[in-house]
């Protein structure tokens, strides 16, 4: 207990040394409430244009705030991608890259020792709700944590004044991980977790929170309600959507969004309140995504982008959209901005405060947006690279960089063994594409635009050192060549993970 006591007093320390509180009474701060789905795909959701999905709650928060067409998870699957968004940094700085390990999938196909899995956001590292925390706010998070592990802590730890966690019968331990279904009525927990997050709104009403809603749905196993998966099954299939329980899922996910909403006015908050929805990374293989490539795991935007609505009533106009290219990394910034905290600079963030994009304004001071993963994750991905279809991976170790209308992958097994820079020719170790015009990343430009390529693999590579980003170099001792000619393998005997 006075470990704990010294370690809480050593970051309150921490923190006051970098964010200091503007003059300004916190009864001028809004709330900030943060929706966040899990396994939410970008063309899951109406407003992107599902045939067959139906999410009128959603769809109206996009006609009331802002879209952001281009909106990125910072990890393709979901322990990295949350520990960038509480901690406002990317991958190489808290070093989780995936859920569980970064060796899955088939061993003998490896061609390179992974760099090792951060299993949770380390204590020492400040979050977002330690943050907002300080400068006043009342603090809750309910549902899906994910960043317990031996590494890691539990959110009332990192800065959350309540925790509550629940799949819709009882409240789960604080910290557990995994997913199962919940009641026939309350489907993967989503109304108990909204009716508990609107208990702490209510009860916090007079002051400024942040109510971080982190939702268990749509991740399997899928499930919805009786009355609404009948409703999917006797729909006419869309033409790219057509699986009932999945846009069952997603429509009593919707359903819960129209509670939170419905309270908001209820408490007369709404003016008062940022509102965020987002999710944590790409629809599963069950969603294609087209024309987006890829699924979750993977870092085509099928695996990294996503729905991404923001409403501020005073701040963003309604039914506005927005093109520039945001990172859920840069929520840590906005919502200290929104708070009225001032960053200084011995506090490390990696995102850049999106207010300005909220107001209208058409661009940022930084130029591009950054991925890393150096490891391995099985499960193809729809439309994935032909050799990782073939040997049953949906990523294996690349690092990634979205610059402007461009977006250029570094594949570092055929970068680190196959030559390089001399060799991209035909080491295929360089994947460039230019989104504007080919938004599904077909068609690979890099032999076509050498300056391009070679201006975003410099800047891509001088990221990599500036974040001392750990990229695998070492040759696996177990790879078989073979593994590279035959079909794809059946697995090496491991429990799957998500």
């Amino acid at each position: 207990m006075n470990r704990i006591l010294h370690l809480a007093t050593a970051f309150a320390l921490l923190f006051s040394s970098w964010a200091t509180l503007h003059a300004a009474d916190v009864s001028t701060k809004p709330n900030i409430v943060l929706i966040f789905a899990d396994d939410l795909g970008w063309k899951d959701v109406g407003y992107q244009g599902s045939d067959f999905h139906e999410t009128p709650n959603i769809d109206r928060l996009a006609k009331e705030g802002m879209i952001f067409t281009a909106g990125y998870a910072a990890a393709g699957n979901c322990a990295p991608s949350r520990a960038s968004l509480l901690s406002g940094t990317y991958t190489p700085r808290h070093h989780v890259y995936a859920v569980g390990d970064t060796d899955r999938g088939n061993k003998a196909a490896q061609r390179l020792l992974p760099i090792p899995n951060k299993h949770g956001l380390s204590r020492e590292t400040v979050t977002m709700a330690e943050a907002l925390k300080q400068s006043g706010y009342t603090t809750g998070h309910f549902g899906k944590w994910h960043l317990a592990g031996k590494d890691g802590a539990l959110p009332t730890q990192q800065g959350f004044d309540v925790s509550f966690d629940s799949f819709g019968e009882k409240e789960e331990k604080e910290g557990t991980e995994g997913n199962k279904t919940g009641p026939p009525s309350d489907p993967k927990g989503v109304f108990t977790l909204t009716r508990k997050a609107c208990e702490f709104m209510a009860a916090n009403r007079e002051k400024p929170f942040f109510c971080y809603l982190a939702h268990h749905a749509i991740h399997t196993p899928l499930q919805g309600q009786k009355e609404t998966l009948e409703k999917f099954q006797a729909k006419q299939p869309g033409s790219q959507h057509s699986n009932p329980l999945y846009a069952a899922c997603t429509y009593d996910l919707d359903a819960s969004v129209g509670l939170l909403l419905a309270k908001l006015r209820e408490l007369n908050l709404e003016d008062k309140t940022l509102l965020v929805f987002t999710s944590d990374n790409g629809g599963t293989q069950q969603s294609s995504q087209e024309p987006l490539r890829g699924n979750k795991g993977c870092y085509y935007e099928g695996g990294v982008r996503e729905p991404f609505l923001v409403r501020w009533p005073g701040v963003t106009k309604p039914g506005t959209k927005c093109d520039v290219p945001v990172i859920n990394v840069d929520l840590f910034p906005t919502f200290l901005a929104a708070a009225g905290v001032s960053q200084k600079n011995d506090k490390l963030l990696d995102g850049e405060n999106l207010i300005p994009l909220l107001k209208g304004e058409n661009k940022l001071q930084r130029d591009a947006i950054y991925w890393h993963f150096p490891g391995y994750l099985d499960k193809p991905v729809i439309r994935g690279r032909e050799l990782d279809v073939r040997t049953g991976f949906r990523s294996r170790p690349v690092s990634v960089i979205h610059k402007g209308d461009w977006k250029l992958h570094l594949f570092h097994e055929e970068w680190q063994l196959d030559g390089g820079r001399e060799k991209l020719s035909s080491n295929n170790a360089v994947e460039l594409y230019h989104l504007a015009e080919d938004l599904g990343e077909r068609n690979n430009l890099v032999e076509t635009h050498p300056a391009k390529r070679d201006e975003l693999l410099n800047d891509l590579l001088a990221w990599c050192k500036s974040t001392n980003a750990l990229i695998p170099e070492k040759q696996n001792p177990a790879y078989d060549v073979g593994t590279m000619a035959i079909g794809r393998p059946k697995g090496d005997g491991k429990k799957k993970k998500n």
